[in-house]
């Protein structure tokens, strides 16, 4: 095992180290893998770290940490190198030995307890339901779903939740958007806002209303309009028309809500319904499933947001200027003072969002991770500083940023504005380039870096298509123990037994090296919350393949050595599928 040979290592390390430096015993020993596999299995620095405090040059004792090192069958050489570092070569055996302990484990291979089983939440995509996913959604979903497989892979209890924003003046924009389209297909000719939301998509539910409802919410165009400030003339972007456009909009929505009465409620609601219903089908065709749908109406309705600002109140942290009550948010880092309840006693989506925080706490999780576009980034010490002013453990609260993609089609860059309508939807980019790929893509860079997404490359069939390349390794191997089944009678349930000893030639031994590493990756990536990490780890371990497979022959006569080899390809595929599945990808058996 990946963590057996690093611990045995260790254990040799800090023996040496308690001949060559009593006095430092307890110097951190790190090991990591070397970039370039010609420096061996495993590197330490720990000659450099004892530097100082031993005042020795590090290569001086870098080389006595080398004598002094136990003899072990695990290592075969250990050398120093660089400005004090000490490179260890592991022997052949502790590599190969992953393969049958990789045939034995299966699909749990990989898994730990390294999360201890803590309670955690995951809390991602979360997008306003006014309109379909687009392309950018996609990133954060495809990242929160490989996060939230990750951290059950490695030993968290997980619970995936979307926060629905169903209160608030997004969706009466979505309400006014779909009555007003309404109105004209019944004739009502009312200047449609800018600021709407524009998209086909409206005009869509606004007939499924005709279709339901006929002209029971048809009103006046005058009466629709009455007291508005009317629109400042077409192409002013200056701040004023546009707060004069904001204001229109307003008036607008405050005259449907009198206008329609009850009916606004169920106009409102159907808006809602729509989208959240399409959106959680696109999510769970994407395969994102989530556990809870929490409503940010359900804080109003509970009185939790009302609670919950009490609450700062009474522990001081608010105080009132011009009518309106603000969070004294700059004590904690922020660079201004934020409002929670407006001079009108409207809470803001600030104070909604300290609700929501205070709940998933209440809840009882170990640790709370916030997944938000990268915009989001001042948001942080905002909502960390009123979870510490609530008294609850902000360090609990961990925030990963994701950038969202842009779509390159035939090199030209896609729009995506939710109010306009012109945007790629994650719908549309599933069809042109299929699950897997929008899967795989999305993780190949870290969450927090830009991503161009290169729909040419995502449907190309070439090794330079990283997803096709993973896949056709799999397939590979698959035809390999299909052959071998047919044509030598092979057995799998003696693979685990293959004499691995065989498995000899630098090729060979890269990839059973390549398969020890694979616990690694998967701790690794957990801890910083780095799926990519095994979509380059599989691009790898796909290469190493693919270059054994080009160079040697699988079904050799010498019985022994196939059967060998064959264990080492399953062990390939094995590890594929498991590290497959955390990023939500297939595994086809055939390309």
């Amino acid at each position: 095992m990946a963590h057996d040979v690093k611990s045995r290592l260790t254990a040799l390390l800090q023996q040496a180290l308690d001949s060559v430096a009593p006095s430092a015993t307890d110097t951190p020993i790190q090991l990591e893998r070397p970039r370039d596999p010609t420096h061996g299995d495993f590197a330490t620095n720990l000659a450099m770290q004892l530097a100082k405090a031993l005042k020795k040059n590090p290569r001086e004792i870098a080389q006595q940490l080398v004598n002094e090192l136990p003899v072990s069958a695990l290592v075969t050489k250990a050398e120093v190198a660089g400005a004090g570092f000490i490179n260890f070569t592991l022997d052949a055996g502790a590599k190969t030995s992953a393969v049958k302990q990789v045939l034995i484990e299966g699909e749990n291979y990989g898994r730990s307890t390294q999360g201890g089983w803590q309670k955690v939440q995951v809390e991602f995509v979360s997008a306003n339901p006014t309109g379909p996913l687009h392309v950018g959604h996609g990133r954060g979903a495809a990242y929160g779903a490989s996060l939230s497989s990750l951290l059950t892979f490695a030993g968290w209890d997980v619970t995936r939740e979307y926060y629905v924003n169903d209160a608030g003046r997004q969706m009466d924009i979505l309400g006014l958007s779909t009555w007003l389209r309404y109105l004209e297909q019944h004739g009502v000719s009312v200047q449609f806002p800018p600021n709407g939301y524009q998209g086909d998509y409206v005009r869509g539910m606004a007939e499924q209303l005709t279709h339901a409802h006929g002209d029971k919410f048809v009103r006046s165009a005058e009466a629709v309009v009455a007291g508005t400030p009317g629109q400042p003339e077409a192409g002013r972007a200056d701040d004023e028309a546009k707060k004069q456009r904001e204001t229109q909009l307003d008036a607008l929505i405050a005259n449907a809500k009198e206008l329609l009465g009850p009916d606004w409620d169920y106009v409102h609601q159907h808006a809602l319904n729509e989208q959240l219903a399409g959106c959680r089908d696109d999510l769970k065709e994407f395969g994102v499933e989530f556990e809870v749908w929490y409503s940010e109406k359900a804080l109003y309705d509970t009185g939790l947001v009302a609670r919950c600002v009490d609450l700062l109140e009474q522990k001081g942290h608010l105080y009132v200027q011009n009518g309106a009550r603000w969070f004294r948010s700059t004590t904690f880092g922020d660079e201004k003072d934020r409002v929670v309840q407006r001079e009108n006693g409207l809470y803001t989506y600030f104070a909604s969002d300290i609700a929501y925080h205070l709940n998933k706490f209440e809840r009882g999780f170990d640790k709370v991770i916030n997944i938000w576009g990268a915009d989001h980034h001042g948001y942080i010490p905002r909502v960390t500083g009123a979870i510490k002013a609530l008294d609850l453990d902000s360090d609990k609260l961990q925030v990963a940023l994701v950038q969202f993609a842009v779509l390159y089609r035939n090199g030209q860059k896609a729009s995506m504005s939710t109010r306009s309508g012109e945007f790629v939807t994650l719908r549309e980019l599933r069809n042109e380039v299929g699950n897997d790929a929008c899967r795989f893509f999305y993780a190949l860079r870290k969450s927090d870096q830009h991503l161009d997404f290169d729909l040419d490359l995502a449907k190309s069939q070439t090794n330079e298509n990283p997803v096709y390349y993973i896949q056709y390794a799999h397939a590979r191997v698959c035809s390999v123990i299909s052959q071998w089944l047919d044509s030598h009678a092979g057995d799998p349930a003696t693979l685990a037994e293959a004499n691995l000893a065989l498995l000899v030639n630098p090729r060979e031994l890269a990839i059973a090296n390549k398969l020890v590493e694979f616990k690694d990756v998967i701790a690794n990536a957990a801890r910083d919350l780095a799926p990519h990490l095994i979509a380059f780890y599989l691009k790898d371990l796909a290469g190493e393949f693919h270059g054994w497979y080009n160079a040697e022959r699988m079904l050799v006569d010498d019985a022994a050595l196939r059967d060998a080899r064959v264990a080492l390809a399953t062990a390939v595929r094995q590890v594929i599928r498991n590290g497959l599945a955390i990023l939500g990808v297939s595994c086809p058996e055939s390309m």
